[in-house]
């Protein structure tokens, strides 16, 4: 009786230590310095929560993340309409991108190539349309490049 309670215990501690390592692996981890990037693998740059108030917002990036040549935007929760999207790069320069106007929920762009060869992103500005979103439908905007 008390060697099947060891035991229960011992896999009850192992599915815990299983399941944070898989939700770790999933995450993408905002203290390294460098984001490995595996050939045709979409990584993970960062997202905004939009709240309706204001009209643009920014996903900072970071040199430190690596070179891109692609990014994509994709939303959920609820849809947006862009008007602008504008990359700007570490070396202080910028670029418009082109995104069709309107987003739905669970959508994507397709992939955005970037002008140059891999380029360092410091932060991308997004200008949208206010929306009145209900509570816990704003949309979440979430940046990947590759």
């Amino acid at each position: 009786m008390v060697r099947s309670r060891y035991l229960q215990a011992i896999f009850g501690l192992l599915l815990i230590f299983s399941a944070d390592a898989i939700v770790s692996a999933q995450r993408p981890d905002r203290w390294s310095q460098k984001t490995p990037q595996l050939p045709g693998r979409w990584v993970y740059l960062g997202q905004a929560n939009l709240n309706g108030r204001v009209d643009r917002d920014r996903i900072y990036v970071g040199r430190g993340r690596g070179r891109f040549q692609n990014i994509q935007i994709r939303v959920d929760r609820a849809p947006i309409e862009f008007y602008r999207v504008v990359v700007h790069y570490a070396n202080g320069r910028s670029e418009e991108v082109d995104v069709r106007h309107r987003i739905p929920a669970g959508g994507q762009t397709r992939a955005i190539d970037l002008r140059g060869d891999e380029r360092a992103i410091d932060n991308v500005e997004f200008f949208y349309a206010r929306g009145r979103w209900g509570p816990g439908r704003a949309p979440r905007v979430r940046l990947y490049g590759i």
